[in-house]
């Protein structure tokens, strides 16, 4: 990734204002194992108390990267419940990387948080719909399958 992702300036500039990073060797001990590396690059976001809400093992293009690391912002927003914060970043991924590998996830959470902020079903229904819809055959589609029937 660093020859072809992180030069681009998009990421650049998403990583500076978003991200804290930390580049750690695969066998440089003690975080290698603390963090289980076995792999590189093996991208981990972490919330300010260290704990972990997002793992991604691979090379992964800039048009992916973006998106992929918002996912772990609104993942730990999510885990941290505050769902708002998590709404917004999410609809952030479906505005700008709707055709993303994230995107599916990023439906389907966003589903979660709106049942979990209003407890009501219909953002998990609305959500197993567009997934059906934009992204039949994801996984994510099929762990919302009993969505539907609400």
């Amino acid at each position: 990734m660093d020859a072809v992702t992180y030069p681009d300036e998009k990421v650049i500039a998403f990583i500076e204002k978003n991200m804290i990073p930390l580049r750690v060797a695969f066998d440089s001990q003690p975080l290698a194992a603390e963090f289980s590396l076995k792999w590189t690059p093996t991208l981990i976001t972490l919330d300010p108390d260290g704990k972990e809400h997002q793992r991604t093992v691979g090379f992964l293009p800039s048009e992916e990267l973006i998106p992929s690391l918002l996912l772990g912002i609104a993942k730990s927003h999510y885990d941290r419940e505050k769902f708002s914060e998590a709404l917004t970043i999410l609809d952030q991924i479906l505005k700008e990387a709707p055709k993303s590998d994230s995107a599916p996830e990023a439906i389907y959470l966003k589903g979660v948080c709106g049942y979990k902020s209003t407890h009501k079903p219909k953002p998990l229904k609305d959500a197993y719909e567009e997934l059906q819809a934009r992204h039949p055959s994801s996984e994510w589609t099929k762990r919302a399958y009993p969505y539907r029937l609400l």
